[in-house]
């Protein structure tokens, strides 16, 4: 391999220099190593598209950084597509844009002011101000709450039954309401005493002949309560989520703009070329694999197999997600397991030029502290990895990919535990418990409904974990037992544990919206 990249080695840096470029040995290696497998003439072509790329970026200076290489590369990949125009991207958290709902044009408008990690103190309750107001404006288009029209002559009482939506303010202003509907966060402001509370102020409610909808009712996730108030308590009949949205309805309120993240300017959900490519590349897949132990001989050499493989018809993504040693002190040690990661797939020459590793941390794995978003794996632990696997790419938890026109959320936790742990009503028909959980936080439009203690968030940054508009697939890397659940036209996937699950792993075909369980059997050899 060396002795085939050595005289194209010489032949990159001749070319650059033609041009006026100069371009260091490991990045002429890179680039060695991307065009190794088209013969001469192609060779050629590649490196003249390349280097007029270089020349439009207007560089600053005439060395050629692995940034700008990376950048020439992903157009010749994407040739045909618009600016900004990706076939597959991953999102970091931290850089997921952030939107507030005017309610005077009845739009989201983006935010552009800075954000930090260690934010003001005002942004404690204005982070939960704003996913009430989310929440607040697609219930009040709701079938059951928006206004009633009267229609070919027929009166508003008699078509279907409408709600009118209380505030904690209304409640609280009267002695005496029936059918009071309020839609606002459920609170324990005192031992054993439950409340709604919205930013009008907050309502008693008493559950004792409360009928609980599908879900998991946690402190901290938003309810709509039904029934009669009287003297400060509302007597609660029905408790509810607030109604879940088609994305198709919540994008029209955001306009063109890109709420998903990435490069591009607009959204690219409707770009005819990328939905056109996403119809073609039948083959196209991605994998995903949680609890992925590296500290483990036998998940190493199941790995193995799974490289192996894989390499004769790569995917366009392998998402690895953590915990990927056992919790210890010494992070370090992190470090040669990831080096280890990265001999596996010698040989897979195929793998490596063609599929993007995405690693993506739970609260075990160093360095960042148990908060949402988590940051991705350090780079000098992965720098072995990242060596032998150029395409590795280091995630935050949760993150977003982009594969064509499709949006995906990634998400490490486990949240089925934690929601059943803090519910106040566990579902009776547990023989559908993956539809309460997906059902959950589809309403409830967030990754984390619950309660801070349960699950610290960072104030400035929880637009990341928002829902909506609904993304295409939810993957949840979730210790419990795997299950895939559709509502709304959003598929919700638990991958599993991969050790738990005798190396069990999902495969997701885009083309065709299917999921496919794959495992790693004994006898391969």
């Amino acid at each position: 391999m060396d002795a085939d990249l050595l005289p194209l080695r010489k032949r990159i840096t001749n070319t650059f220099k033609l041009c006026g470029f100069m371009i260091r040995s490991e990045n002429s290696s890179y680039l060695a190593e991307q065009l190794l497998p088209f013969d001469s003439a192609e060779r050629d072509k590649w490196l003249t598209v390349i280097t007029e790329n270089l020349q439009s970026q207007k560089l600053l200076t005439p060395h050629v950084e692995r940034a700008a290489l990376e950048k020439a590369i992903n157009e010749l990949n994407r040739v045909g597509l618009d600016e900004g125009e990706t076939v597959f991207t991953l999102i970091n958290a931290f850089t997921v844009p952030r939107f507030r709902y005017n309610q005077r044009v009845k739009k989201f408008e983006l935010d552009t002011q800075p954000r930090q990690l260690l934010t003001a103190p005002r942004m404690k309750s204005d982070y939960m101000q704003q996913r009430y107001a989310m929440l607040l404006q697609k219930t009040l288009r709701h079938d059951l709450f928006a206004p009633a029209v009267i229609q070919d002559g027929v009166g508003a009482e008699a078509q279907a039954k409408k709600f009118k939506l209380q505030f904690a303010e209304n409640l609280l202003a009267t002695s005496t309401m029936k059918e009071a509907v309020v839609l606002g966060l459920l609170t324990q402001l005192k031992e054993g005493k439950f409340y709604v509370e919205d930013p009008t102020g907050c309502v008693h409610l008493d559950l004792t002949g409360a009928r609980f909808h599908a879900g998991f009712f946690c402190e901290g996730c938003f309810v709509l309560a039904e029934g009669n108030y009287n003297n400060g308590v509302l007597k609660v009949d029905g408790l509810g989520f607030p109604p879940a949205e088609p994305a198709t309805s919540s994008r029209a309120f955001f306009g063109t703009a890109n709420t998903w993240g990435g490069e591009s300017a607009k959204l690219l959900k409707y770009s005819p070329r990328l939905q056109e490519l996403e119809r073609t590349n039948t083959e196209t897949t991605i994998v995903f694999l949680s609890d992925v132990r590296l500290d483990l001989p036998v998940v190493m050499d199941k790995l193995r197999q799974l490289f192996v493989g894989y390499d004769s018809c790569p995917p366009q993504a392998i998402v690895l997600m953590g915990p990927f040693t056992a919790s210890t002190r010494n992070h370090h040690e992190l470090r040669h397991h990831l080096d280890a990661l990265g001999g596996l797939a010698a040989g897979c020459e195929q793998l490596k030029k063609q599929t993007d590793l995405i690693l993506v941390p739970s609260s075990e794995d160093p360095t960042a502290p148990n908060i949402l978003p988590r940051a991705p794996i350090p780079e000098c632990l992965a720098a072995g990895l990242l060596k032998t696997w150029p395409r590795t790419q280091l995630a935050t938890n949760p993150c977003r990919l982009q594969y064509c026109t499709q949006q995906i959320v990634v998400c490490r936790l486990d949240l089925m535990a934690k929601f059943c742990r803090n519910t106040l009503h566990f579902p009776e028909d547990t023989s559908q418990i993956e539809q309460h959980f997906a059902r959950t936080i589809v309403c409830q439009g967030h990754l984390v409904p619950i309660h801070p203690i349960a699950m610290p968030v960072h104030w400035d940054y929880d637009p990341a974990l928002w829902l909506y508009p609904l993304p295409d697939l939810i993957v949840m890397g979730d210790s419990c037992q795997s299950f895939s659940s559709s509502q709304h036209g959003c598929t919700v996937l638990n991958t599993g544990s991969f050790v738990k699950s005798k190396f069990a792993f999902k495969v997701y075909i885009p083309a065709t919206r299917t999921i496919e369980d794959s495992e790693i059997p004994d006898d391969v050899e």
